[in-house]
């Protein structure tokens, strides 16, 4: 707690509002934001690289939670004060970050990925800000960051040659998601089944058992979506950079819609379990890997046509 009291020293209004900002890069929204970024619009390998990346440091991470089930630094420390409005975002338990897992693993693997300065130093300077950020604004330990921090590294340095090697041969990828879907079943199984302490924090397990069932399902949908597109779709990611902004937002806005509306739908098929994360998960994947990348010869035919007129243009003058 020594570390965290020397960062609350420094604490002003203008650094709360930066680094409540700068934590956001390791929410899921962005990290979703930025994977199907690389997928729809850039390579789709690089794009599997990050979600994977992503997927599997989420089930070490939450894991982790819920058998360290370190507590957070406000409840170590009742005496102790966060930065106001951060509480809300900080769910489960502390130990490891998952904001600083997910921004690490995202924006460090794009870096790893390239190896060139000016993706590498933004790439870093962000994994660090949003590292900071937790112990800023005083919802992680030390501890807790700086697992994460070499958890983050580990998946993304060795991962990295693995998908290269799936870049040539795409066939062997399916054996790396069915593991990814062992790992996420069982750690589902092990959040059903284990005997948790009556004194368990009620909140605590309901979010391990809501991100169990959530990665089980995206990982569930990601081999789906993959078969679906290796055998049919075979969607290609090319078009103008105007056209490729559209396609993302609209993908963006179509995925953040989906979230809102399947919400109580599933809720109610399934009673209100857990296990309604990993329908909505399901069925958001299968969206933005198969039926969304549907449209994609209409985004790339929007640059040529503009492209042909430019043309017709040039030869008329």
């Amino acid at each position: 707690m020594s570390v965290l009291y020397a960062i609350a020293s420094i604490r002003n209004p203008v650094f709360d509002v930066f680094f409540s900002l700068v934590t956001r890069f390791g929410e899921e929204v962005i990290y979703l934001a930025v994977a199907l970024f690389f997928i729809w619009c850039v390579d789709k390998f690089e794009g599997y690289y990050i979600l994977s990346v992503g997927f599997l440091g989420v089930i070490v991470n939450q894991f982790l939670k819920i058998v360290c089930r370190v507590p957070r630094p406000w409840v170590k420390d009742p005496s102790f004060s966060v930065v106001e409005g951060t509480k809300e975002a900080a769910t489960g338990y502390s130990f490891p970050s998952g904001h600083t897992q997910t921004a690490v693993g995202t924006f460090g693997g794009i870096a790893y990925w390239h190896r060139k300065k000016v993706i590498v130093i933004p790439c870093l300077v962000l994994c660090v800000l949003v590292a900071f950020s937790r112990l800023y604004l005083g919802v992680h330990s030390f501890a807790d960051v700086s697992f994460s921090l070499l958890m983050a590294g580990v998946l993304f340095f060795t991962l990295e040659p693995l998908f290269r090697y799936f870049q040539k041969n795409p066939s062997r990828f399916y054996w790396f998601i069915g593991g990814m879907g062992v790992l996420s079943l069982a750690f589902v199984l092990f959040m059903e089944l284990y005997p948790f302490a009556p004194d368990i924090d009620a909140e605590n397990l309901k979010s391990a058992f809501k991100n169990a069932y959530t990665i089980l399902g995206a990982v569930l949908g990601f081999g789906l979506v993959y078969w679906l597109d290796q055998a049919y779709i075979h969607y290609e990611t090319k078009a103008i950079w105007w056209a490729q902004l559209i396609k993302l937002a609209v993908g963006l806005g179509l995925i953040i819609a989906l979230r809102i509306v399947l919400k109580a739908p599933c809720n109610a098929i399934t009673g209100g379990h857990a296990s309604a994360n990993a329908i909505r998960y399901f069925l958001i994947v299968l969206f933005a890997g198969a039926l969304y990348p549907l449209t994609f010869p209409f985004f790339a035919k929007l640059g040529k046509k503009r492209e042909k007129e430019e043309i017709k243009e040039e030869t008329h003058v």
